[in-house]
């Protein structure tokens, strides 16, 4: 959705090179209102299309695909078909925003339809959006083969996102709280064969909302393939947080 970091940068690279010297890469920014609730924060997310296109240029972009509203979505009258997931996306992400997934799956088979590329490559800090995309891909049998690629971090720790840019003064430090909180669930798990996820919801709320802006959205434990929660926390679960940070929402995942 642009506003581009050094991990959307990581995407280009790893897109470069399965098209290789001679293919094209296509870098996609739009700003996409369907995914958006009600109260969330479309109307201020981060935009700047000359400093991303900048960026592109100097990473050896051959496309830019930065469409506008009426381009997408020709009147509210003139569009009325959607894409909709419905197994994968009820928890999680789609369980606190409902809609979300739905404009999600609806832009990404919109965007893969005009651009027809051979790979699309995705960002693992959005594990639930991936998993979903690769689903509808298999179920609507896209002619693309979807690439996740590891999330890409600050030297801190904290998960690269254009909402970072939201954390201004002490929220930057406090949103730390997100990557110490998969830390600790990796120790704990060390040595042990299994551990209630209960309990470690419990401790890991405890500990992320000991930072004062710091509100827990969720934390779950899910088997990484069904997305399905998990009562026994073993090696192999993945987890998901969901944070706010003042008004800023953040979102991490890893897997234990």
């Amino acid at each position: 959705m642009g506003y581009l970091h050094a991990g959307h940068l990581s995407l280009v690279q790893r897109a470069r090179r399965l098209a290789g010297r001679k293919g094209r890469v296509v870098v996609s920014i739009y700003v996409n209102p369907t995914q958006f609730g009600p109260n969330e924060d479309f109307t201020r997310y981060p935009r700047d299309l000359a400093r991303d296109l900048a960026r592109c240029r100097a990473a050896g972009v051959d496309v830019v695909f930065a469409p506008r509203d009426a381009e997408m979505y020709p009147g509210k009258n003139s569009f009325s078909t959607y894409v909709v997931e419905e197994s994968l996306a009820r928890g999680l992400e789609g369980k606190s925003r409902p809609s979300h997934f739905r404009g999600v799956t609806t832009i990404v088979a919109k965007l893969f339809n005009i651009v027809r590329p051979t790979f699309a490559v995705f960002g693992a800090k959005d594990y639930q959006q991936g998993a979903i995309i690769k689903r509808m891909v298999s179920d609507l049998n896209f002619p693309v083969r979807m690439v996740v690629a590891p999330t890409h971090r600050e030297p801190d720790g904290l998960a690269m996102s254009s909402r970072n840019k939201y954390l201004e003064g002490g929220l930057r430090t406090q949103a730390l709280a997100l990557w110490r909180a998969i830390q600790k669930t990796r120790a704990a798990l060390r040595g042990k064969k299994q551990l209630s996820a209960a309990g470690l919801k419990k401790d890991l709320k405890n500990l992320i909302e000991r930072e004062p802006a710091a509100r827990v959205d969720y934390v779950e434990f899910f088997d990484p393939d069904t997305l399905s929660p998990v009562s026994q926390v073993k090696r192999g679960t993945h987890l998901a947080l969901a944070v706010f940070i003042g008004k800023t929402r953040l979102i991490d995942n890893a897997r234990l």
